[in-house]
């Protein structure tokens, strides 16, 4: 019987310290936000507050625009998400299954839109838009938001329906079935989880969306982080600026612990070619 040797690899001291680094970078703004949240009285130079309470969340949670900017929210993220689905799902299927002239070109032109600076592009969109009368509308923001949903919504089902199982698809011909019972018997449901993996990234990247929202759904048009934002530069309130903020973590926690208990972290892997 053979003995299993285990080597016990010493920490490196490099990596260690950098990967501490990076995790006080990403925790302390969330711990600094979330104390501010709650702080009624915080006065330089203490480094501690001198006044806990709920003040600043009964004043935030009582304003009117704090619901129609969440309202807002959650129907431009339901609306993009849907859309997206009913146009770009049927695109990934074709370019996982099909080869047709420029097929190539025409699947990496999806990742050009994040290759380079957002902003730029934003603004050469906005100049259309405004001849349009798109500017300040929900459709408007809408179809900005549905540009930057293109790379998860055919990048990552198109993974999926790559790595369905086709000896699976041919044993379900042999027997007779047709090509639309194929599809929905076999391919959809293996492909199924890592295609909510990409709804689900799309609804929530859609829910935090500032650049867009901003710069094509102004004056008229105000999501959540857009109206944060404009907490915290018009009002100089920092308290109420970090209420939404901790408010906006809920469809974030919400998210993470749907794909933790339903999709499942393989699904995202496979999504990325993991």
């Amino acid at each position: 019987m053979t003995k299993l040797a285990f080597v016990r690899r010493p920490i490196d001291g490099t990596g260690l310290v950098l990967a501490t680094l990076l995790t006080i970078a990403v925790i302390m703004p969330l711990v600094v936000v979330g104390v501010w949240a709650f702080t009624e009285v915080w006065r330089y130079p203490s480094l501690m507050p001198q006044q806990f309470g709920l003040r600043f969340w009964e004043q935030t949670l009582n304003r009117s625009d704090v619901w129609n900017a969440l309202k807002l929210s959650l129907l431009l993220s339901a609306s993009v998400t849907l859309a997206s689905a009913v146009i770009c799902l049927p695109a990934a299927y074709a370019f996982a299954r099909m080869r047709f002239p420029g097929r190539d070109l025409l699947f990496f032109s999806f990742l050009a839109g994040h290759a380079f600076p957002k902003f730029g592009l934003l603004v050469a969109i906005a100049a259309i838009f405004l001849q349009l009368d798109l500017i300040g509308t929900f459709w408007g923001v809408a179809l900005i938001q549905l540009v930057n949903t293109l790379m998860f919504m055919i990048w990552i089902p198109v993974a999926a329906f790559q790595a369905v199982d086709r000896r699976m698809e041919e044993a379900a011909r042999d027997v007779g079935a047709g090509p639309l019972r194929v599809f929905w018997s076999i391919t959809l449901p293996q492909a199924a989880p890592t295609i909510a993996a990409a709804v689900l990234l799309t609804f929530v990247g859609t829910f935090y969306e500032t650049e867009g929202a901003w710069l094509i759904g102004a004056p008229g048009i105000r999501t959540m982080p857009v109206l944060m934002i404009s907490f915290i530069n018009n009002q100089m309130v920092i308290q109420f600026g970090a209420v939404l903020s901790v408010m906006l973590w809920v469809p974030s926690f919400l998210a993470l612990i749907f794909a933790r208990r339903v999709i499942g972290g393989s699904s995202f892997a496979r999504g990325f070619g993991g």
